[in-house]
């Protein structure tokens, strides 16, 4: 598997002059739309990158009916939505390791129990394109809050939280091979649905990453081209 050079713009911007088949609509931080932006990476699709405005509805709603992402515009023009779906797409020739061992899919669901908490008040203070305007800073705080509450209180549990994240960390640590590319061996779905959680909790400060996880953070990051948010955490 290698990385793939791919363009990135932001809505409204010029268009790329290099002749690209597909774009792919995302938010940075987003979790859904890392696993497909990692898929691309690692398995050489040609896509354009394209940061949607987090207010912005119109664009996602007029290609796929629903105001999510990613979206992915395929070679034919059309549109397609899920995350998980676009993966495979772009894992057509099957590449990508099926398995996810209930142990991961157990320690997904316990984290996002509230990984949120930690990453939703901090990624709109680091500079995301998707957040440029007061609008969109507005708009995510507004909707975000009514899931986890507000984000001033929870920055101020981030002491707590740490704790929470820090033994869990550890806790998948154990499950990872730490001798291979992916966490159980070859690349695989397990990398797929774990490393944009890995990724997002890069923007909190205080965290302990331990050793192969770390290092797989790193390694992931610059096979994929996905990049990491350490040198802005908070």
């Amino acid at each position: 598997m290698f990385r793939a050079e791919r363009g990135v713009k932001v809505a409204g911007t010029d268009r790329l002059t290099r002749n690209i088949l597909m774009k792919l609509y995302i938010y940075d931080h987003c979790p859904f739309c890392v696993r497909a932006r990692m898929a691309a990476g690692l398995l050489g699709a040609d896509v354009e990158e394209v940061v949607l405005a987090n207010d912005d509805e119109a664009t996602p709603i007029g290609m796929i009916g629903a105001k999510q992402v990613p979206v992915l515009q395929k070679e034919d023009g059309s549109f397609m939505g899920e995350s998980l779906d676009i993966v495979r797409h772009f894992d057509r020739e099957g590449r990508l390791k099926d398995e996810v061992r209930p142990e991961i899919q157990a320690w997904l669901d316990k984290v996002d129990g509230y990984n949120n908490k930690l990453v939703q008040p901090r990624v709109i203070k680091i500079g995301l394109p998707e957040f440029a305007t007061a609008e969109a800073v507005k708009y995510f705080t507004d909707k975000k809050e009514k899931s986890i509450g507000s984000f001033s209180a929870n920055l101020n549990k981030t002491a707590q939280y740490l704790e929470r994240i820090n033994a869990d960390l550890q806790e998948l640590e154990n499950l990872m091979d730490g001798t291979s590319d992916g966490i159980n061996g070859g690349i695989g779905m397990e990398d797929i649905l774990v490393f944009p959680v890995l990724r997002n909790l890069t923007v909190v400060r205080g965290i302990a990453f331990p050793r192969k996880t770390m290092g797989y953070l790193i390694g992931m990051s610059e096979k994929s081209g996905v990049p990491l948010y350490f040198d802005r955490a908070l």
